[in-house]
């Protein structure tokens, strides 16, 4: 994988002037494959480099925009003289405007499942973006060694009483407490755990920023963990408490097994013409963690970036 950082450690000079501008079409070539212009304090937020003011920030972005190397439609900058782009931007805003109560709702309503210790919604969403046929992405962290019977205990009720619709209800993501650390580390998953939007159980949301520091450090020193205020914090209603108690034990771990290997048999069934390396990244499915990613956008996202990077700036 390449990234900025590898360029200016690859003969281009060195000033501080070069680096920051570096970063800024780094930060712009990543959000080019989603046709995503950025505001200025969106710019700063996904900086590679820490320490640009505001001022200088303000500075290169000119100089940039001067030398026609990144187009301004303002209030919106982009690496690509499309002016469609901040159209569609301004659109998917407002839909993501209507979208989030209804992603609130639906999340503090997973939150009180059996075993689901925290809720935060991923994907387009989680970064204020909603396309007209999109979904709403949930990342959930579990009890340990219940992950696999909460995530089909959701799944049916997503088939029986949402019939089977992903609209306001896509788990695609789980990993359990334990495990609180992605596994994966690229500016992909780093972007993805960076813009999570919590919206159930402060705690958790917290100690997986911390499990998963290494994204500020190495990719997004500037950008801040995102606002506490409307997480839901209750303790588990007497159902919740009710069902714990029912699957502990034994109990617990032989269903836990058997929704796992249920899962795997379908998955494999369904998805038997993946390859073995395909299948284990889009379809991740430890006892600790489950991914459903089958159209594998995350591969296609960082090949599409590293054709990017390696083009001259």
């Amino acid at each position: 994988m390449i990234y900025s950082s590898d360029i200016r450690n690859s003969g281009l000079p060195a000033t501080p002037e070069e680096n920051t501008q570096t970063a800024i079409l780094a930060v712009l070539r990543y959000f080019e494959i989603f046709k995503h212009p950025l505001t200025r304090n969106e710019i700063g937020q996904y900086l590679s480099v820490s320490g640009v003011d505001e001022a200088e920030l303000e500075r290169n972005m000119q100089a940039l925009v001067a030398a026609g190397k990144v187009w301004c439609f303002e209030p919106y900058f982009q690496s690509s003289n499309d002016a469609q782009w901040p159209v569609e931007r301004v659109e998917k805003n407002n839909r993501a405007d209507k979208m989030l109560p209804k992603a609130y709702s639906m999340g503090r309503f997973i939150g009180h499942f059996p075993f689901i210790r925290a809720v935060m919604v991923s994907g387009s969403l989680s970064k204020h973006c909603m396309a007209s046929d999109g979904d709403i992405d949930f990342f959930l962290i579990t009890a340990p060694g219940r992950l696999w019977l909460a995530r089909t205990l959701l799944v049916f009720y997503k088939k029986i009483f949402l019939f089977n619709s992903h609209k306001y209800f896509c788990i695609n993501y789980l990993i359990d407490t334990e495990h609180l650390e992605i596994e994966e580390k690229n500016i992909f998953t780093a972007t993805e755990c960076a813009t999570l939007l919590p919206i159930f159980d402060t705690a958790f949301y917290h100690k997986f920023i911390a499990a998963n520091a290494w994204a500020y450090h190495s990719f997004y020193p500037n950008f801040p963990a995102r606002s506490s205020d409307n997480i839901q914090n209750e303790p588990p209603k007497w159902l919740k408490k009710t069902l714990e108690w029912c699957f502990s034990g034994r109990v617990g771990q032989w269903a836990d097994r058997c929704c796992m290997q249920l899962t795997l048999f379908f998955w494999k069934r369904k998805f038997k013409h993946f390859a073995k390396s395909h299948f284990d990244l889009a379809l991740k499915s430890r006892k600790y963690v489950s991914k459903h990613h089958p159209l594998g956008f995350q591969g296609r996202v960082l090949k599409r970036y590293e054709e990017l990077m390696k083009q001259p700036f």
